[in-house]
């Protein structure tokens, strides 16, 4: 299963305000809309982190690039991107003239902390250095202004933090792996007969018993990501027709 790990980032919009706070900004006061920066992306498993921006590519050509990924992938991993980079990247393909790229799956990890665990915040920074997973590149709101400005220095710094992103992505997902819920099934993209669900693994240890309203399932526990699954056949079968 090919997955690829994504992060995109945004320019702000403009527009002409009176106050600093509570104000509704009516459309005629927009100036210009947000849209796709740069993006940062990878392939799981594999060490080379791409990037591209409207900066070093025009803005067509970026899209371009990673709608060709996308069209790619099995499945696209990232943090908030049902929400945010996903739909973000659609609008800018719309705009652009891009077809839809061929389907995949999602796995969204901010979910998983969501629904998994209780931290103290959800932002991806704070779980990855609660977790010892890195953290973010260092950065503050003048980065974006300065790039939007064709600062060299500043989108040098801009891609150091996408790419940084990413690889805190992965990371991340590595370390969620076994909590993550629907996660896309690996068993469906190679021939293992039986395999880890999450991983791929085929090295698994039978622990106990599964059990649903009229069906019961060995109960198996991946030795490589330690993701729980169950085997596919009822072992109620063959008692029951043992005794026919």
């Amino acid at each position: 299963m090919k997955i690829l790990f994504l992060d995109i980032e945004t320019s702000p919009s403009t527009a002409y305000v009176w106050r600093l706070f509570k104000e509704t900004i009516p459309l005629a006061r927009l100036i210009d809309s947000s849209e796709v920066l740069c993006w940062s992306a990878k392939w799981a498993g594999e060490k080379k982190v791409m990037f591209d921006s409207i900066y070093q590519s025009s803005p067509k050509k970026m899209l371009q690039n990673i709608h060709k990924l996308l069209d790619e992938c099995d499945a696209v991993c990232h943090y908030n991107g049902k929400s945010f980079d996903i739909p973000t990247l659609n609008k800018e393909f719309l705009i652009y003239g891009f077809p839809p790229p061929a389907p995949y799956k999602q796995i969204d990890l901010i979910n998983t902390a969501r629904s998994q665990f209780r931290f103290t915040s959800n932002k991806l920074d704070y779980i990855c250095q609660r977790l010892g997973l890195g953290a973010k590149t260092e950065t503050n709101f003048q980065l974006w202004v300065d790039c939007m400005n064709k600062d060299k220095k500043a989108w040098e710094q801009m891609e150091k933090y996408n790419r940084n992103d990413v690889v805190m992505l992965e990371n991340l997902y590595n370390k969620l792996l076994p909590w993550i819920r629907n996660h896309p099934n690996a068993g469906l993209y190679q021939s293992a007969s039986l395999c880890c669900p999450h991983c791929g693994s085929i090295h698994y240890q039978k622990r106990g018993y599964s059990y649903t309203s009229t069906c019961r399932y060995t109960r198996l526990r991946c030795n490589g990501c330690g993701t729980w699954f169950r085997d596919r056949k009822n072992n109620l079968d063959k008692e029951r027709y043992a005794n026919v």
